[in-house]
């Protein structure tokens, strides 16, 4: 459009309900932050795990799962997924087979499928936007096991090292699982990011230990807040 001429009265329209459609955006945000922090401020100490929904019930990564969930769940902490089928489906599962809470974070999705039957029926939330979604995961977890994933996956990790690294949230332990899938990663944000570019603190290697073995998870996180007094409480920096 040139410079000086006025819009057109269809331009104007359209650009009046744009921002109608922005008003009642708000709301729905708002309504859905209330709804989540609701639902959530009842539970307990809880541990949210993130992985690919395209992991299938015969793939180690989801037995591997199933099994720090159930040792989770039996070291007094509910689990938090995304609600979805693979990793996510597996670590509800892992949950609900030792009685444990299991909540799951359900997205709106044209692709995938609905939420996995692990869940519990009053801890079955569903997000229409991803950033809410993100928040509920981060405010309500004293930890993240992070399983191999995708983009999204990659997305929830580095979201949690971001807002712990600027100090907008309080230190929890973020555990990546499976060194075949991770190792790779953190050499080079190693050798890149840290030697390289200079991008990041050799401290910020820490925020992200690898390990293998559910049974050494559940002993990290377990030091982690015996060495701070437990103190277990969402983290209200956010």
């Amino acid at each position: 459009m040139s410079e000086g001429i006025p819009p057109t009265p269809r331009l104007m329209k359209q650009w009046t309900q744009i921002k109608g459609e922005n008003a009642w955006t708000m709301f729905k945000v708002i309504a859905e932050f209330v709804d989540g922090f609701e639902s959530l401020n009842r539970i307990g100490p809880c541990i949210s795990i993130f992985g690919s929904a395209r992991t299938m019930p015969d793939s180690p990564h989801y037995q591997t799962a199933v099994k720090i969930a159930q040792k989770l769940t039996d070291a007094g902490f509910g689990i938090i997924t995304g609600g979805g089928p693979g990793i996510m489906e597996a670590a509800n599962k892992g949950a609900s087979l030792q009685g444990g809470v299991s909540v799951g974070l359900n997205i709106h999705l044209p692709f995938e499928q609905s939420h996995n039957v692990y869940i519990d029926d009053d801890k079955n939330l569903s997000h229409r936007y991803f950033f809410v979604r993100k928040v509920m995961f981060v405010k309500y977890a004293q930890a993240f096991v992070v399983l191999p994933g995708g983009f999204g996956t990659l997305d929830e990790m580095f979201e949690v090292l971001t807002l712990t690294q600027t100090k907008k949230i309080a230190q929890v332990p973020v555990i990546l699982v499976g060194s075949s899938f991770w190792s790779g990663l953190k050499e080079w944000v190693t050798k890149v990011m840290l030697e390289q570019e200079h991008n990041i603190n050799p401290e910020d290697l820490d925020l992200m230990p690898i390990i293998d073995d559910p049974d050494e998870v559940v002993a990290y996180i377990n030091k982690y807040y015996a060495d701070r007094d437990n103190q277990l409480i969402p983290n209200y920096t956010l």
